[in-house]
């Protein structure tokens, strides 16, 4: 398979996103990675990394969306930059799906204008992976779509289902819907339309109702439902009282023992790795023709191997045509 990578993209620029590649081309004999961007910053990085003849390809492109750019003026003054470019050559079919570690808006506004959405989506939305004190959950939407309408909603829960099943494992995915407060009713007009499209639809069986911030981390379901701008602070909030945590476990704790410092600190580089947005990659855009997965600004090259890991999986399970089928089960949308 083709995975099409952003190789400008991310804070770091294209030297830990060839690297990236590197790690994943390794671990993957059916992949083939195809690097967007300058080609004469990459073909040095490229040679550099001893990469195998045939397992990768540039496609030049040397415009790139910065990170703080405003999506739509990008898009209008920058059409052939690296991230527009990987959604171009999936849209001709030049490649199974893309990675990108740059600019969020930028790549999500890439697929919104392709207008390539999967069969029965309303509006794709990002799907992220979070650690739980009972495994991972799926958290949906989480920054692409801030003004979402029930019937949206209800398709990310679906989604999600099928991805927390078939990439993350879990046989009977359930489903909760983000709100202030557990019992029935609460919320605004939109959270309280939502519950009666899960709880009297298909889904209605996985459905646990609402849930609180507070569950998520506690494992209380393994599809959490949300807006893209409350999605987006959760995931922000989690980052960062995850590193302030680790940090203060790594400075205060470990730097007071006297004695088993050094199983203590494998210790805590065990958890760091468990739980640092690295672990997983990137996180999906589903709903869109193809894959798309978007990484973290800072990510380095373990995180983009396993974004690429992530992204070829997505191709192999066939995920999008498992999401078109559980999304035919929906009853017609109004819209």
């Amino acid at each position: 398979m083709r995975i099409a990578l952003d190789a400008m993209g991310g804070d770091h620029g294209p030297a830990p996103n060839v690297g990236g590649a590197r790690l994943a081309l390794a671990a993957a004999p059916d992949l083939t990675v195809v690097l967007v961007g300058d080609q004469a910053q990459i073909e040095p990085l490229l040679a550099a990394a001893g990469v195998p003849a045939g397992r990768a390809e540039i496609v030049h492109a040397p415009v790139t969306v910065e990170m703080k750019e405003k999506p739509a003026e990008a898009m209008r003054r920058k059409p052939d930059s690296s991230v527009f470019r990987c959604w171009q050559l999936m849209a001709e079919g030049a490649v199974d799906g893309l990675v990108s570690a740059g600019n969020t808006g930028a790549v999500v506004a890439g697929g919104l204008k392709s207008r390539r959405f999967l069969k029965c989506v309303h509006r794709p939305g990002i799907a992220t992976v979070m650690p739980t004190a009972k495994g991972r959950c799926v958290i949906m939407d989480v920054g692409a779509n801030v003004f979402p309408k029930p019937r949206h909603l209800l398709e990310y829960g679906a989604m999600g289902a099928v991805f927390a099943r078939h990439m993350l494992g879990i046989e009977r995915p359930s489903i909760g819907l983000m709100n202030v407060g557990e019992e029935e009713g609460k919320g605004h007009e939109l959270v309280q339309k939502t519950y009666e499209l899960f709880r009297t639809g298909p889904l209605k069986d996985r459905f646990l109702g609402n849930i609180e911030g507070r569950d998520i981390h506690r494992g209380a379901v393994d599809v959490v439902v949300t807006d893209g701008f409350t999605g987006n602070v959760v995931l922000k909030l989690s980052e960062g009282v995850s590193e302030f945590v680790l940090g203060l476990v790594g400075q205060e704790v470990i730097g007071a023992l006297t004695t088993e410092r050094e199983a203590a600190a494998l210790a805590l580089k065990g958890l760091i790795a468990k739980y640092h947005y690295s672990a997983f990659g990137g996180a999906p855009l589903l709903g869109v023709e193809g894959v798309c997965v978007i990484c973290h600004g800072s990510s380095k090259d373990k995180a983009i191997s396993n974004a690429l890991g992530a992204a070829a999986q997505d191709v192999r399970v066939k995920l999008n045509e498992k999401i078109v089928a559980e999304l035919e089960a929906l009853p017609p949308s109004e819209e």
